[in-house]
């Protein structure tokens, strides 16, 4: 096959043009250009084999989608994003979930929808990426949880994600001005009668989509488990099986509530309102959060999941 001339080049784009990107037929084509149909077929051959025309099959997207699908049918879940990266650091991993799981949200908010976020470094890339609204979504944003008693760093902070998430839907927001685990019951239940916490709790009462991290306790060594809850409470939680967190609130492996030290101190949504919400969104990836991510779907706390391919091969083991 010799080098083609330019004129032939020109023609083998155009009937390419026609019958990839218009969709045409290759009849359609022939009539349209005065052709013989089969001379149709040798140009897009030709096309083919000189490079001018390159077919990609995307694998990895078929890979994921085969992925959700198994996800939502093994987990009667609503919805499921599975995200592959190419890095293995875990920056990168985040940041990719986050951008699938901030397209999730966007289409699933609908006007009027409360929204409750907790806090966290998967909560966080899915708020930073969030589409930035071109006007208001109508909703409004709320803490689900109280803050950290400045024990973490502020752009993890749960207030820091409600009224970043806000800036971006250009929603209302509203933050919580108490902390999620109080020095003792006393101080919890006077701040549970105060006037601020019964207009959050009253959002919490009404919510419509929720925006969980999960936590588990295969991460209490990391800076910001142990900066929340400290050594003690640590070592409470092993011993009573927990398999993992939401805002604070802790279960066994099957996804049952488990009573610990922390309950009666802790100011924070209660698990089993998550399960009223229309969309309870889940967003976690890793090996030592697997227990959390089973515990959570076993409970039903959650009925969407926004993970990364390994995550999900190891859930659906």
């Amino acid at each position: 096959m010799g080098i083609e001339n330019s004129d032939d080049i020109r023609l083998i784009v155009k009937v390419a043009q026609l019958y990839y990107e218009q969709e045409l037929t290759q009849a359609q084509i022939a009539r349209e250009l005065g052709i013989y149909r089969t001379t149709i077929s040798r140009l897009l051959k030709r096309g083919r084999e000189q490079g001018i025309v390159t077919i990609a099959i995307n694998y990895d997207y078929n890979e994921n989608l085969w992925l959700e699908q198994q996800l939502k049918q093994k987990f009667g879940l609503k919805e499921a994003v599975v995200a592959a990266c190419s890095s293995q650091q875990e920056e990168d991993q985040l940041n990719t979930i986050g951008q699938h799981g901030a397209q999730l949200v966007d289409r699933l908010l609908e006007p009027g929808d409360i929204i409750g976020f907790s806090w966290g470094r998967a909560v966080r890339a899915l708020v930073e990426t969030l589409p930035q609204a071109s006007q208001s979504r109508q909703v409004i944003c709320v803490p689900i949880i109280g803050g950290p008693s400045g024990k973490l760093e502020s752009r993890y902070h749960v207030n820091t994600l409600t009224y970043g998430a806000a800036a971006r839907l250009r929603a209302e927001s509203h933050l919580a001005d108490f902390p999620a685990l109080l020095e003792n019951t006393l101080i919890r239940n006077g701040i549970m009668q105060s006037q601020h916490y019964q207009t959050i709790s009253s959002y919490w009462e009404n919510l419509d989509v929720a925006l969980v991290g999960i936590g588990s306790p295969a991460i209490r060594n990391g800076a910001n488990w142990h900066a929340f809850y400290g050594s003690e409470e640590s070592d409470d939680l092993n011993t009573r099986h927990v398999a993992g967190d939401i805002c604070s609130r802790f279960y066994d492996i099957n996804g049952s509530a488990v009573e610990t030290n922390m309950n009666e101190k802790t100011l924070s949504i209660d698990i089993a309102r998550l399960k009223q919400a229309r969309y309870s969104v889940g967003i976690a990836i890793g090996e030592e959060k697997y227990t959390g991510i089973i515990g959570a779907l076993r409970g039903g706390y959650i009925n969407c999941l926004i993970t990364n391919r390994e995550t999900a091969e190891r859930l659906l083991k």
